[in-house]
């Protein structure tokens, strides 16, 4: 019987798959660099949270991700056309992917018996790092370097979890709320153009 989390895990890598693997293919890559770059996004910020948390890296265990990525990358192949021309659909299976992937790094992290700092920069790194090493590998400057809300957004989200957690709620209902927060602070960020100060040095 798969837990909760775990079926979040699967739908942020297929979503974060489908990002990494829509991008490869408006940059015109072969169908195995798209591949490559798909599961990179898919499994990236979860195994550099596991290395840091000194566990073995999930898809190592278990290859449903690496068939995830798969299935995401026949779903790009037949829809690819579609997908293409809709302006808004990377940004849309991103935001869904950094959104489940932050609620999973946190909770994975609490399960271990880490502290809610922790968790929540465990959150942020699985939320975020895949999509840095997708952006490198399609040599575009990753989101998060940016002015975009992007790490932030998992940031808010582990708090909300947090506070969740503080209040006492179901697990089901702190990683709800906190996937929810992630994607509305994202949306919000990009509808309305927030960003983070600009540091500027000495020109």
């Amino acid at each position: 019987m798969l837990s909760f989390v775990q079926i979040l895990d699967f739908v942020g890598t297929f979503a974060f798959a489908i990002s990494g693997i829509r991008l490869a293919s408006a940059k015109q890559f072969d169908w195995f660099g798209a591949y490559i770059v798909g599961l990179a996004t898919a499994i990236g910020g979860g195994t550099i949270r596991d290395v840091l948390l000194d566990v073995t890296p999930v898809w190592m265990t278990d290859p449903i991700y690496l068939i995830c990525t798969a299935f995401a990358m026949f779903f790009v192949i037949i829809f690819g056309k579609y997908l293409i021309h809709l302006n808004n659909t990377f940004f849309f299976f991103d935001s869904i992917g950094l959104a489940l992937f932050t609620v999973v790094g946190f909770s994975k992290t609490i399960a271990l018996g880490y502290p809610f700092w922790v968790a929540i920069i465990m959150g942020s790194i699985t939320g975020a790092a895949g999509g840095v090493i997708r952006d490198v590998f399609i040599n575009e400057i990753p989101l998060i370097f940016r002015k975009e809300i992007y790490a932030m957004a998992c940031v808010a989200g582990g708090l909300a979890c947090w506070i969740c957690q503080l209040l006492d709620m179901e697990a089901y209902q702190t990683q709800m709320i906190g996937g929810i927060t992630v994607f509305i602070v994202r949306l919000l960020a990009v509808k309305y153009k927030i960003t983070l100060p600009i540091l500027k040095g000495d020109e």
